[in-house]
């Protein structure tokens, strides 16, 4: 055991490193075993299209992500069905995003990470793009969950890893998690740790945390092998409010001629 533990260490995220139960530490996930999974990018190009995080789909509509994921409805794509980025597989459903809506306020001391995303037309469900159950309940400390996205593995780099990798975290102390996170930890937010002492391998924002097949959190900062989440199960009545929300009336354009000028 101390050898495949050295060995995973040396090859770093890449290798999986089993624990005693038979789960799974790290690695690079089984592909499509995270269908509710999606890919958030700009379609702009340059600087916006290094503006790339993760988010969970919850239903054929809504996407749930990090408040400070980069959106711009009409030029972010969602990408749903992925694995490997580099590759089209098949298996990937690519829509705009329709409307974004943040949760606020953000700011230092008062801050709520969530935004939720509307596709502009309904994701199609397959074997490959499904929507993950929100919670019923909320966290418990110790409780063993599943972290997966496309971060970067390397501290300090922010180029997105471009296959899906999950990692086994377990929940900590929130006394914990405030020494860890001391300027942007409140109520609303929880802390896990990977189970061996590694860097965090997935700092893409939006990430997902998933325990007993339910989501639980969303990656809002990293600090080495700590992750700080978004505590889904306290904003159930905010993203129910949301969804039942009309979509806003289109502002009226003007048009112009010769004869006259209209709406």
């Amino acid at each position: 055991m101390m050898k495949l533990l050295l060995l995973a260490l040396a090859l770093g995220c890449a290798a999986a490193v089993p624990v005693e139960d038979g789960a799974l530490l790290q690695e690079v996930c089984q592909p499509h075993s995270r269908p509710w999974q999606v890919y958030l990018w700009n379609t702009k190009g340059g600087w916006y299209g290094e503006k790339r995080c993760s988010g969970a789909l919850i239903n054929e509509w809504w996407v749930l992500t990090a408040w400070n994921c980069f959106v711009e409805p009409g030029h972010t794509m969602v990408s749903l069905g992925e694995h490997d980025l580099t590759v089209e597989e098949g298996t990937e459903q690519h829509i705009l995003v329709a409307r974004y809506v943040q949760h606020g306020p953000y700011a230092r001391g008062h801050s709520h990470s969530l935004a939720m995303v509307k596709l502009a037309e309904p994701a199609r469900f397959t074997q490959h793009v499904m929507p993950v159950a929100l919670p019923t309940r909320c966290t418990q400390l110790h409780e063993k969950c599943l972290v997966s996205g496309w971060g970067s593995t390397v501290p300090g780099q922010g180029k997105p890893k471009l296959i899906l990798k999950c990692e086994t975290q377990r929940v900590i102390d929130d006394k914990m998690c405030q020494i860890a996170f001391p300027l942007y930890w409140i109520e609303h937010a929880f802390c896990a740790k990977t189970i061996i002492s590694t860097d965090n391998c997935l700092s893409d924002q939006g990430s997902t945390v998933v325990c007993e097949g339910e989501l639980q959190g969303l990656l809002w900062s990293g600090s080495s092998d700590v992750g700080l989440y978004t505590r889904l199960c306290l904003y159930l009545d905010w993203i129910s409010d949301v969804m039942n929300t009309p979509d806003p009336t289109p502002e009226p354009v003007w048009t112009t001629t010769a004869a006259a000028t209209t709406w």
